[in-house]
């Protein structure tokens, strides 16, 4: 699968393009190896498989990835593949500078379309928090925030719930990244929003900037008090997403309200969290790309130093349960060969009430022949 995909990018760049757009299949998306129960019959399915470094290798093999830019569908698994994006760029002598791109890590919007996602909100923001340090420090040229008004309304909101929900979760972002010792003009800056039509777009950029000025003292430029219909529907609309950012912000923000089912009640039926599809989904199932995939792994865990490993993966544990940031143990175990999974694992054991334990897992080499 990733070898398809890298032959579609080598096409679109010889055509012209200089972006690059990345999905990635349900298990990768959420937190699972391609040889993990869960991830049975799922495996390619809407997207590219990556489990390992050596799958994102073969994914920009020969792409100049100092050339183009990248767009990582990732939402709640953005650290993983953004650091496995950056270490196939530094194997090949790019200084992580070079890289440009955006990574989709809208949590908040996850859980409120999808009624989950692979961490509770509150350590999902922490590890926002960790992206967006990292980012600054490590990849300045990459946008680390996009998040998607769209993807709400396509899940069913309202022109007004589209606006304040969005704009609520941006608010929450930012004071995330400022409560984590980040400059809010910086900040806002490497922040994108998506909306569904272009109207929707121009009265929520009047209204975030209004927040801005308010909220953070940061100044953007765009549109005047004037730019925001008062009256008519398109005033109604405004009015109605006001009413609602400021119901969000009696229950303690976007976070908070995400916790007490506030903006999914308002667009869909309760339904419990899942982080794969329902029992009795259609299952995109590819016996041979899935069997691939488990040989792919199966390799990995016999020759990777189990060690090294180790240690890195205790390393992120301890970060985890910390206040250190993640990302750079996470870094170390995914350059000595950890899986997606098993990274995800460990943060699962420390963030996620009533998780079972994991270890690393092992294959003896003699089962495969030099």
């Amino acid at each position: 699968m990733a070898r398809e995909s890298n032959a579609r990018y080598r096409r679109q760049i010889e055509n012209g393009a200089t972006d690059l757009s990345v999905s990635f299949d349900l298990p990768t998306r959420t937190g699972y190896d391609s040889d993990a129960d869960p991830a049975r019959g799922r495996v390619g399915g809407a997207g590219v498989a990556i489990d390992s470094l050596d799958d994102m290798r073969v994914l920009f093999d020969a792409i100049p990835l100092d050339r183009v830019s990248a767009t990582l569908e990732a939402d709640a698994l953005a650290a993983p593949l953004l650091l496995l994006y950056q270490l196939v760029g530094e194997e090949r002598g790019i200084e992580p500078w070079r890289l440009t791109g955006t990574v989709h890590n809208d949590v908040l919007t996850e859980y409120i379309v999808e009624g989950g996602s692979v961490f509770p909100p509150g350590p999902a923001l922490r590890l926002t928090a960790d992206i967006l340090r990292y980012a600054e420090a490590e990849l300045p040229r990459w946008n680390t925030l996009s998040v998607s008004g769209g993807r709400l309304a396509d899940a069913g909101a309202s022109p007004a719930q589209e606006i304040a929900f969005t704009l609520a979760n941006g608010i929450e972002y930012v004071r995330t990244g400022v409560a984590a010792g980040l400059d809010a003009d910086g900040l806002v800056g490497r922040l994108s929003f998506t909306y569904a039509a272009p109207g929707t777009s121009r009265a929520a950029h009047a209204i975030w900037a209004k927040v801005l000025r308010k909220e953070f003292g940061v100044r953007i430029p765009g549109p005047d008090a004037d730019a925001v219909p008062a009256a008519g529907p398109a005033g109604g609309i405004v009015e109605n997403a006001r009413e609602l950012m400021c119901g969000i912000s009696e229950l303690g923000g976007a976070a908070s309200a995400v916790e007490q089912g506030f903006q999914r009640g308002g667009i869909a039926p309760h339904e419990p969290p899942r982080l794969l599809p329902p029992p009795g989904a259609p299952a995109h199932h590819d016996a041979a790309l899935a069997a691939r995939q488990a040989e792919r792994l199966a390799k990995l865990r016999a020759w990777r130093c189990h060690e090294r490993v180790g240690a890195a993966l205790t390393r992120m544990r301890a970060a985890a349960e910390g206040t250190a940031n993640v990302l750079h143990p996470m870094k170390d175990a995914l350059a000595a060969g950890a899986t997606v999974g098993e990274v995800c694992g460990v943060l699962r054991e420390v963030w996620v009430p009533g998780y079972p334990g994991m270890r690393v897992r092992e294959i003896p080499r003699s089962m495969f022949s030099v």
